[in-house]
């Protein structure tokens, strides 16, 4: 052994004198901390790689109502006029049909305060106008029944006149006929006395006898020729006067099926202004009932858009804001395009509103403070003007998070994270490295889900 380690201070003053660069290969002990320290960290962070993360998505909104009937609604005005006269001031609780403020008319056609009463007037005018009419049809009615019995009577008259002079006919036809056989043989008596009388064997006076008995036979010829002329005629004239008869009654019942048909059309038109009538005093009767607005619904008055009295107004305007009182609250927040794919109904998500102080670990929600949980209620088929898709969400009834803070108000902000799929933390790293979407998997909490 060479024996050059020094044993005391001064020779190893010497010592490190004569030999310091020696001293530079020595390991400094604050070195080995540093690298133990290293070493732990790098082995921690290794072991944390390895830990779940839980992949979302991330989006701000606000608070609204899940159904339209209890999201904010404007009261809007049915009908020209000017404000009269406010029942509600900003903040005020009204209930279902309560009246929230009055309208007056400023139109000339409705400015008549008495308006409804004549109208009422003119359709009562008109009713008793339409049952005269009616009266009247009656009566034409009645007119032509008269008429057609009339005329069934007077052409059974003709008929048996015509059935007279028929029977006439025949009976002076047939007198006709033995006159002239009595004439015949009166002739022949006559001549056969002539002879006899020019023969001398009959004195003048029988001669006479025979040809007086000849003349009254000539004359009864004529009688009876005339006679059956004349019934002939009489059954000529009957026929004419049934054809007369019947053409008058009829030109009658034709004049009066007229004035009939013009009445029935005067009531068809009566009753035409008479239902236009009725349909305006409806709509008067409406239109009056709409100059008081009312609550749709129970809610809170929040902003009056019009304000003073007298002030004009249009059909259609907006005149104040309702909110309705406990609305079924949703928080609807709005995702990006590329995300929407991954978002069905039923997703876990957790909310943060403005207001409530929260400390949020996306990746680790079980271990969040002061969020709140929901579900993924309706996912919008449209999206916004903005290229946005709205995502609206529910308090789940079935988590056993907190529920939601009852002073949230519609349009408060809310900032949410929809939870998807659970992932190593360096996948995430790599994923969110190289801009890769989230893993996309089979969720069984959604309605759709197939097993």
């Amino acid at each position: 052994m060479l024996n050059i380690t020094p044993h005391n201070s001064d020779d190893k003053k010497q010592y490190d004198k004569r030999f310091g660069t020696l001293n530079t290969l020595n390991t400094p002990s604050e070195a080995k901390k540093v690298a133990r320290v290293l070493i732990i960290i790098m082995v921690l962070f290794c072991v944390v790689l390895f830990l779940p993360w839980q992949q979302n998505i991330r989006a701000r909104g606000e608070i609204t109502a899940l159904t339209p009937k209890d999201r904010p609604q404007k009261i809007q005005c049915p009908i020209d006029g000017t404000i009269a006269k406010w029942n509600v001031q900003e903040g005020q609780h009204v209930d279902s049909g309560q009246v929230l403020l009055t309208i007056s008319e400023i139109k000339d056609k409705y400015i008549d305060p008495d308006m409804i009463l004549r109208l009422e007037e003119g359709i009562l005018a008109k009713g008793k106008a339409i049952s005269a009419k009616e009266d009247k049809v009656s009566a034409k009615q009645r007119q032509l029944e008269a008429l057609k019995a009339g005329l069934k009577i007077k052409l059974k008259q003709f008929d048996n006149k015509i059935e007279q002079s028929i029977l006439k006919i025949e009976g002076d036809s047939i007198a006709w006929e033995a006159s002239k056989v009595d004439l015949k043989n009166a002739d022949r008596q006559f001549k056969a006395n002539q002879e006899l009388y020019n023969k001398g064997l009959i004195s003048l006076t029988k001669l006479e006898t025979f040809k007086s008995k000849y003349q009254q036979n000539v004359s009864k010829e004529v009688s009876s020729r005339t006679k059956l002329e004349m019934a002939r005629n009489e059954y000529q004239n009957a026929i004419l006067g049934k054809n007369a008869a019947r053409n008058e009654v009829l030109d009658k019942i034709a004049k009066t099926d007229s004035e009939l048909s013009t009445t029935l059309s005067d009531i068809a038109d009566s009753d035409a202004a008479l239902a236009k009538a009725r349909n305006e005093l409806s709509s008067m009767e409406i239109r009056a009932g709409m100059r008081v607005i009312r609550a749709p619904q129970k809610g809170i008055v929040v902003q009056a858009l019009n304000s003073g009295i007298g002030e004009n107004v249009k059909s259609g305007e907006a005149l104040l804001t309702l909110v309705p009182d406990q609305p079924h609250l949703a928080a609807a927040i709005f995702v990006k395009t590329m995300d929407v794919p991954l978002i069905e109904e039923g997703r876990h998500v957790r909310l943060r509103f403005d207001g409530w102080p929260s400390i949020q670990f996306s990746g680790w929600p079980s271990v969040s403070v002061g969020t709140f949980g929901g579900k993924v209620e309706v996912v919008d088929f449209m999206n916004q003007s903005d290229g946005t898709f709205r995502v609206l969400i529910t308090q789940d009834p079935k988590e056993k998070d907190e529920d939601w803070p009852e002073e949230l108000r519609m349009g408060t902000g809310v900032f949410g994270w929809v939870m998807l799929e659970e992932v190593p933390i360096w996948y995430e790293l790599w994923r969110q490295i190289n801009g890769f979407p989230p893993s996309l998997k089979d969720y069984k909490g959604g309605k759709d889900a197939k097993k």
